[in-house]
This record gives structure tokens, sequence and C-alpha cells, in this order.
């Protein structure tokens, strides 16, 4: 019966998971497309009115749209079942195409705050009606893309990212036009760097947490919503269970978590006893937003009494019952 209730909670995960990653790559997908559509536009946009600002910024823009098709390579990668080479698939390509991001945020972030300083010592002279309208278009297409986005940033480093970005620029496109109008009506051509290193101090900001969480990923620190001490003493909880220790948890990749644990139970235990505290361990690791688990069960006598320095005839002794959950392609 347990094991009938796993695989059903097995199917119905991944059956969940598979829906939101395909929503996420029709977001990501049209996403893309809309600000291709807007770089085109501004370019020649810049171009047909001799604004350097505007040519910039639909190089900036395009440095967006590579980002996104990054994430959505990330994701495709993601759907490659597990072979003789990669035993875990190229899970972790989703967390080192968000590294990338956040390091792309932080070049974009150092070339307009070059370009601010350029105009902050020699204010250049801009049409700022013209400059006004097309930023205007460019707050109606990043501020939809970042709608797009914005109900997944907490469930995925990728789209966390992308909606950064876009909120980022549709932020800016809100600077330029107030900047645009004010140069318009006063001819305060000083207005539009001081206006930019309002707006990077507040991109930086969130691009630096990005930065933290993805470079922390990739070294296979603990994700940031699994907390192990809680996990650990929930899993001590489970009756049965004497200890555990020599927990490990790491991301598999921005979707998926996993953990392997050596668990001490009672000496004498039956065969659906055993079954039952694995089921119940498996339970808890669930609701900690872990997806993938390993565990060692130990007796008293085969268990570690200093750290690190099991025997191999302890460890001959003990057994490993595996649960892959949720998004396992296996």
């Amino acid at each position: 019966m347990h094991m009938h209730a796993s695989h059903r909670h097995e199917a119905s995960a991944h059956a969940s998971a598979q829906h939101m990653l395909g929503s996420m790559n029709r977001m990501l997908w049209l996403g893309a497309l809309l600000n291709l559509l807007y770089v085109l536009i501004e370019a020649g946009a810049g171009l047909w009115t001799h604004s350097l600002a505007l040519v910039a910024d639909a190089g900036h823009n395009l440095m967006d749209v590579l980002s996104l098709v990054i994430s959505l390579l990330a994701f495709r990668l993601l759907r490659i079942n597990p072979n003789q080479q990669f035993t875990y698939g190229y899970r972790k390509t989703t967390i080192l195409a968000a590294l990338l991001n956040a390091v792309i945020l932080l070049i974009t972030v150092g070339a307009i705050g070059v370009e601010a300083v350029k105009r902050m010592i020699h204010p250049e002279i801009i049409s700022g009606i013209e400059v006004s309208i097309i930023a205007g278009c460019g707050i109606l297409v990043n501020g939809a893309t970042a709608f797009l986005f914005y109900r997944y940033q907490h469930q995925d480093l990728n789209m966390k990212g992308a909606f950064l970005h876009m909120f980022a620029d549709a932020v800016v496109s809100v600077a330029v036009v107030v900047s645009g109008l004010l140069i318009a009506a006063f001819r305060w051509y000083w207005i539009d760097p001081l206006i930019s290193f309002m707006v990077l101090a507040v991109i930086l900001a969130s691009t630096w947490k990005l930065l933290k969480e993805s470079l922390r990923l990739s070294l296979d620190g603990v994700p940031k919503d699994v907390d192990v001490q809680d996990l650990t003493r929930r899993m001590e909880q489970v009756k049965g269970v004497k200890n555990v220790h020599h927990v490990h948890v790491w991301a598999m990749s921005t979707l998926e978590n996993a953990l392997t644990a050596h668990v001490v139970v009672d000496q004498q235990l039956s065969v659906a006893e055993s079954s039952r505290i694995r089921h119940e361990l498996e339970a808890v690791i669930r609701e900690m937003h872990i997806q993938h688990s390993t565990f060692e069960m130990e007796t008293p006598a085969e268990a570690c009494t200093h750290t690190d320095c099991c025997t191999p005839a302890n460890k001959s002794s003990s057994f490993l019952a595996s649960h892959e959950a949720s998004y396992s392609h296996h």
C-alpha cells in the first residue's frame, strides 16, 4: 500500500513539474520574441534619430534576449535523460545558466555605469521627446515580459534572473522617460546620468542576491529554502529513528534538491517496520522541498561513534534505501 501511494505521488509530482517546466518554457519563448522585436525597433529608431543612447540601449536589450536564450537552452538540457557519462543528466546546467545570467547582469550594470560617468562629465545634447517616446515603448515591452515571469521567480533561479532582467529594464525605461521629459522642458542634460546611477543601485542590489544564490548552488551549497537543522530534527522525530547524521543536501538543478543521510534505527526491525520508517522519512523530506534522497540505515552497533570514522566492517553491514521522487527521469 505504501509502495502504491509512493508511486502515485511520484507520478503526480512528475506531471506537475513537467507542466510547470512547459509553462516556463513558453513564457521564456514569448519574452525572447517580444524583446527581440523591441531591439529591432529601438535600434532602427536610434539610427533614424542619430541617438547613440537608443542604439546603446538596443545593444543592452539584445544582451537580455541572449540571457533568455541561455535559460531556454538550460531548460532544454534539463529534459535530456541521464546516461552512462552523466548519471544525473544535464540538470546542473540550469544552475550554471542562472550564474551566467547574474554575471551578464553585473557586466551590464558596469557598462551602463561607465557610460553614466562619461555623460556626467560631458553631458550630451539629446532630443528628450523622442527618447521618451521610445523609452515609453520599452516600459510596455519590458513590463509585460516581467509580468510573464513574475509568478515563477520564486520557483526557479533562471526565471528569477529573467524577471530581474526585464524588471530592471522596465525601471530603466521609466527613468529614461522622466529624464527625457525633464530635458525637453528644462534642458537639464545632467539629469539623465544622475537617474541612471539611482537605477543602477537598485539593479545591483537584486543582481547581487541572484549571484550569491547561483554561486552557492554551483558549489553544492544547501539551497536557501532548506534548513538542515530543522530537517534533521524532523527526521529524528519519526518513530523508530534514534539518530540522523552525515546529512548532505544540495541542488541537482534550479528545480530539484537531493539528500543523503545516515539513519540509526533499532537493532531488531521487521521488513514492514523498516519500510514504514523509510516512507515516513520520504514524506518529511518532500515537505522540506527535497525530491531525491538516499538513506543509509544503520543499527546502533553499526553507527559511527566518532565523526567520519566509519569502519569498513560497519559499512558492509548497512544497507541503502533509495528514493527517487517527483522529477526523476530514470
